[in-house]
């Protein structure tokens, strides 16, 4: 069972950045395309990004794309979303898993990382 935790998340101000983490542990990632979701406040989850297996970073958003970049760490077990020039559009939950564009084949939940950004 694969359990999967999110951290990096935080409060900051419009134009700043973070960088979120996601640890896996129970299953190694590397066959596996990740992907990072976010649920924003009344709307439901979306997938923002994807790393295929060979690492390349597919932003799926275009509200983000440009600002952000997704990356992982085989050898760590570990994915990556660096975020640039936040704005307030970009408050949410975030979450880690396999990159599944119809929810379909996913591994259980994390709990996210909680991104707040303010004027």
């Amino acid at each position: 069972q694969v359990q999967l935790v999110e951290s990096g998340g935080g409060s900051v101000r419009a134009g700043e950045s973070l960088r979120l983490s996601c640890a896996a542990a129970g299953l190694p990632l590397n066959d596996y395309q990740l992907g990072w979701y976010r649920r924003r406040p009344g709307k439901a989850r979306e997938l923002v990004a994807r790393a295929n297996i060979r690492g390349e970073s597919i932003i799926l958003l275009d509200a983000v794309k440009g600002r952000f970049t997704v990356s992982r760490d085989n050898a760590k077990n570990a994915l990556y979303l660096e975020m640039n020039n936040l704005n307030l559009d970009d408050t949410a939950e975030y979450y880690c898993n396999r990159a599944s564009p119809f929810f379909d084949i996913l591994w259980p939940w994390g709990r996210g990382t909680q991104v707040t950004v303010s004027s």
